[in-house]
């Protein structure tokens, strides 16, 4: 799935980010209300890293997803396509290994990996399934993936509202306290223009990903399904 009808080079996308990267984990607590920390914690638990494995964290940020796994006892890599983001991560947690790399083009050796992830980064590749591909590819025979993504409330009144602030009080509230307004616009357009639950499962399915005891890939809603949590074994 190309991501180009966003209208954003990957470069511009990297730069984006880079500009926002300073106030991000805190901008990101305000506009969803404290729910990140909530979500953070489901993916932990989903992940359900162990002492000395090796997980790697993909769209890492500035490395806020990625210490949770640090202090379980995995070995973590926090990997983001933004150098300012890295930066900032490294002056946040300067015990973390970080590393610059591409979604698309993963600086890593094949089997790699016992456990990979991507928390609110899918959407923001240019080619979705190609990543998939990578991830599945730097992972570990019997490893598993956890893509937490933003997705689509289930109750349909609710999702009305939910896309009403999406698209018009979510970039009115960045420009109060982002630095960067119009990366907030283009993460809402991102968010809406998203496939649902269901058919990211086919596309994590389609990469060769397979759900527990050989099932379907499955996820599970949080929020009320603004957030969809997927998991999947190689």
């Amino acid at each position: 799935m190309s991501r180009a009808h966003l209208n954003k080079e990957p470069h511009e996308v990297a730069a984006m980010f880079d500009g926002v990267a300073a106030k991000y984990d805190l901008t990101n607590d305000i506009l969803s209300l404290g729910q990140t920390r909530l979500w953070r914690r489901a993916v932990l638990n989903s992940v359900n890293p162990q002492p000395g494995e090796k997980i790697l964290d993909l769209a890492a940020g500035t490395g806020s997803s990625t210490q949770p796994f640090y202090l379980a006892g995995a070995d973590p890599i926090a990997c983001d396509f933004s150098k300012g983001m890295i930066e900032v991560g490294r002056r946040k947690f300067p015990h973390l290994t970080f590393v610059q790399g591409d979604a698309l083009d993963l600086p890593f050796e094949d089997n790699t990996f016992d456990a990979v992830t991507i928390s609110f980064g899918l959407r923001n590749v240019q080619n979705t399934e190609k990543a998939l591909a990578q991830l599945y590819r730097v992972t570990k025979p019997g490893g598993r993936i956890v893509i937490c993504e933003f997705s689509h409330p289930t109750w349909r009144p609710f999702r009305t509202l939910y896309l009403e602030y999406l698209m018009k009080a979510l970039p009115s509230i960045a420009r109060r306290i982002s630095s960067n307004p119009d990366a907030y616009v283009y993460l809402a357009e991102s968010i809406r223009d998203w496939p649902n639950q269901e058919l990211l499962a086919a596309m994590i399915k389609s990469a060769g990903w397979q759900g527990s005891h050989w099932k379907d890939v499955e996820w599970l809603d949080l929020t009320g399904g603004i957030v969809a949590l997927h998991r999947a074994t190689k």
